[in-house]
C-alpha cells in the first residue's frame, strides 16, 4: 500500500474527492483514526487493508450516531468482506468503484462490551488460527498460512461445551467444535460457508459443528468448499437476528478474524447500520 499510496490518492483526487490519510501504528490505531475522522466530519472513510483492518474502522464508526460511507480496498489474506461482496482485489478497480460513490445499507453485529463486527463472529479452535497465524507468515505466503498453523492445531483439537439461546429458534446445549455467526457468505475464504446469508437481511446465519473426529471433520470441510455442508447430521443452521452464547469452559471469541474477548457473549444484528460503497450494477468481481 505505500508503494502504491501516491497513485491511489492521484486517482481519487481526480475522481474528485479531496482526501487525507493515516498510516496505522499498531492495534487500536485505525479504530481510532476512523473515529477521529468522523468527528472530523469526513464524509467518508476508507479502510485499506485486510479483514482486521475493516474490523477496527467499523469499530471506529458504527458508535457514532452520523456515520459516513466506508469504502474497502482489499489488501489482506482473505478479504471475507470484499470477497462477499464483489469488491475487486485490484487496486486500480477498488479505487474506481469508490469514486463511484454508490452505496449499499448493510447490517453489522453488535458483540458484549460495545465491540462490532461486520462479517463474521465465532469461536472454538479453528477459529483461534486467524489471530494465531503470525502477520509476516500471512504476509510470505498468504492463504497457506494458516492451513500451516492448522496443522499444527488439529492434534490438539477437542469440543467445547455450549449453552446457546437464539431468538425466536430456542435453545441449545451440546459438545461443538466450532460457531460461527455470519454476516456474509464468505467466511474464512469459504465462499459458501453461510450460502444462505445476507448482509442486508437483518439475520445471523448461525452455523455449529457438532462433535466429530478428524475424518469426519475434513470431510465436512470438502463439502464447505462447495456449499453442501449445511445437511450433514455434525452440522446445525438456522437464522436469527439475536443470541446469547455461553460455555463452560475458557473460549475465546472471534470477531472478523481478532481476538474479541471470551464467552459469554450476546451477539445482535443492527440492520442497515452503515453505508458500504458497492458497485451499482451488482456485477463486480473479487478476482
Amino acid at each position: 500500500m505505500r508503494r502504491r499510496l501516491p497513485l491511489v490518492l492521484q486517482r481519487l483526487e481526480q475522481g474528485g474527492i479531496e482526501t487525507s490519510c493515516h498510516a496505522t501504528e499498531g492495534k487500536g490505531d485505525a479504530a481510532f483514526a476512523a473515529s477521529l475522522a468522523v468527528e472530523r466530519g469526513y464524509d467518508l472513510v476508507i479502510a485499506a487493508g485486510g479483514d482486521g483492518t475493516l474490523n477496527e474502522v467499523v469499530n471506529g464508526i458504527a458508535r457514532h450516531e452520523k456515520r459516513p460511507m466506508l469504502g474497502v480496498m482489499p489488501m489482506g489474506t482473505t478479504n471475507d468482506f470484499a470477497r462477499a461482496h464483489g469488491i475487486p482485489r485490484r487496486w486500480q478497480e477498488a479505487v474506481d468503484l469508490i469514486v463511484r460513490r454508490h452505496t449499499r445499507p448493510v447490517d453489522i453485529g453488535y458483540a458484549t462490551g460495545d465491540k462490532y463486527f461486520i462479517n463474521i463472529a465465532g469461536g472454538g479452535f479453528l477459529t483461534d488460527l486467524s489471530y494465531e497465524v503470525p502477520s509476516k507468515l500471512k504476509t510470505m505466503i498468504g492463504q497457506l498460512a494458516y492451513y500451516v498453523k492448522g496443522f499444527e492445531k488439529v492434534v490438539n483439537f477437542h469440543p467445547s461445551r455450549l449453552n446457546i439461546v437464539a431468538e425466536g429458534v430456542g435453545e441449545f446445549e451440546d459438545e461443538y467444535m466450532l460457531f460461527l455467526v455470519a454476516n456474509s457468505q464468505s467466511v474464512g475464504g469459504f465462499e459458501k460457508l453461510a450460502p444462505q446469508a445476507n448482509t442486508n437481511d437483518g439475520l445471523f446465519d448461525v452455523v455449529l459443528l457438532k462433535k466429530c473426529n478428524l475424518a469426519e471433520m475434513i470431510r465436512i470441510a470438502s463439502l464447505a468448499m462447495r456449499g453442501e455442508h449445511l445437511n450433514d447430521s455434525h452440522v446445525m443452521h438456522f437464522q436469527t437476528s439475536k443470541l446469547v452464547v455461553r460455555a463452560e469452559d475458557r473460549v475465546q471469541l472471534n470477531l472478523d478474524g481478532e481476538l474479541g474477548g471470551t464467552l459469554p457473549t450476546e451477539l445482535a444484528v443492527l440492520k442497515s447500520h452503515l453505508a458500504v460503497i458497492v458497485d451499482e450494477t451488482g456485477k463486480t468481481s473479487y478476482k
